[in-house]
């Protein structure tokens, strides 16, 4: 069994090593300007929140909504569930934001964890790796680096940090850890013994690897070491949003390009990496300025002046979450394998992005 890439050997290790080595060296720029253990200021907020979190949640109309295939594959599902992610979203803020923003992290929680292990997965598939015990090694690994800092962060509340809102986290008792700090190492260990005997072989999956170590260190320096908005903020979201830019970007890329494909918007804006990007950092950074500006009013230095909305914020608010529910939601299907031939062979796409135009 060699070595096996999504991408190819180039592209997995820039966008998973490279997010990685972003997310640290943030931290480090972080200690040398003195908010490290503060508020994200704008110049992280920025690159951090708008144009890597809000814009990789816009990247998935790439893989949906502006995929003709897709739309004729699953119109349903394409339909019902904005719809009912919205009649959800409404109901939810009619019993207060606390509910809304509650729910709307757990969520959110869910869909991180499951990208890492997603990731796990598409790397046993990409090599081969049929090994039942192998299998549960790994689930047991990428969800003990997820869960346990997770886990930790519910029992040491309060912290200088949310998901979204302030208390969107509930509080759980801490005679659970040291059961769970076991299961944890163990995991781990198993995971790190097992790899080392593929190295030792010659049949090593450095991408699956790459995924799990960075995954554990991450979340453990993001939420257990730092207690802070800023330390939380860039260990989060540059390892959960340049992986997905890059696999759907190459997904849609290779859909736009196949022999029966129509002539579509995701093929012109898939030519290249710089205007898949620059249309998504525009339509985020359009998103933001309507939340600061109708809901949260704290960067009018960036986005301008405050509207006074008044009771429309049972609407807005909802409208605005859309996005990123339905994204959280379609994430849960277009990305099956069993389901989804055209995942299921990502391979005959890796070559995709690596020779595309910079």
């Amino acid at each position: 069994m060699k070595a096996a890439w999504l991408f190819s050997r180039n592209v997995d290790l820039a966008v998973f090593l490279g997010a990685a080595f972003v997310s640290f060296g943030a931290l480090g720029i972080g200690a040398l300007t003195g908010v490290l253990h503060a508020e994200t200021p704008i110049w992280a907020w920025v690159p951090a929140i708008v144009l890597c979190d809000v814009a990789h949640v816009w990247s998935t109309i790439f893989r949906t909504y502006l995929d003709p295939a897709e739309r004729r594959a699953r119109p349903k599902l394409l339909v019902l569930a904005p719809l009912l992610g919205l009649a959800t979203s409404v109901f939810l803020l009619s019993l207060g934001d606390l509910a809304f923003w509650r729910a709307l992290a757990y969520l959110a929680i869910f869909h991180f964890v499951r990208q890492q292990y997603g990731w796990v997965s598409l790397y046993r598939s990409r090599a081969g790796e049929t090994s039942r015990a192998g299998r549960v090694v790994d689930t047991a690994a990428i969800y003990a680096a997820t869960l346990w800092p997770l886990l930790h962060w519910h029992t040491h509340l309060p912290r200088h940090f949310s998901w979204f809102f302030t208390h969107d986290i509930v509080a759980l008792p801490g005679f659970v850890m040291p059961a769970a700090t076991v299961l944890y190492v163990a995991a781990l260990a198993a995971y790190a013994a097992r790899a080392a005997r593929l190295w030792a072989r010659g049949t090593p999956n450095p991408g699956k690897d790459i995924v799990v170590v960075t995954t554990a260190a991450a979340w453990y320096v993001g939420i257990v070491a730092f207690d802070s908005d800023y330390a939380f903020t860039v260990t989060n979201v540059f390892m959960h949003g340049i992986p997905y830019f890059a696999l759907v970007f190459v997904h849609a890329r290779a859909r736009a390009n196949a022999a029966d494909a129509p002539p579509s918007l995701a093929a012109r804006l898939t030519r290249s990496v710089p205007p898949f990007l620059g249309v998504l950092w525009l339509i985020a950074f359009t998103e933001e300025l309507v939340w600061d500006r109708a809901v949260w009013h704290d960067r009018g230095a960036l986005f301008g002046e405050p509207w006074e909305l008044g009771g429309l914020k049972l609407l807005i608010v909802p409208l605005l979450a859309l996005p990123q529910l339905t994204h959280y939601v379609l994430d849960g299907f277009i990305w099956r394998r069993r389901s989804n031939p055209s995942v299921a062979t990502l391979a005959a796409a890796q070559t995709t992005l690596s020779t595309s135009s910079p």
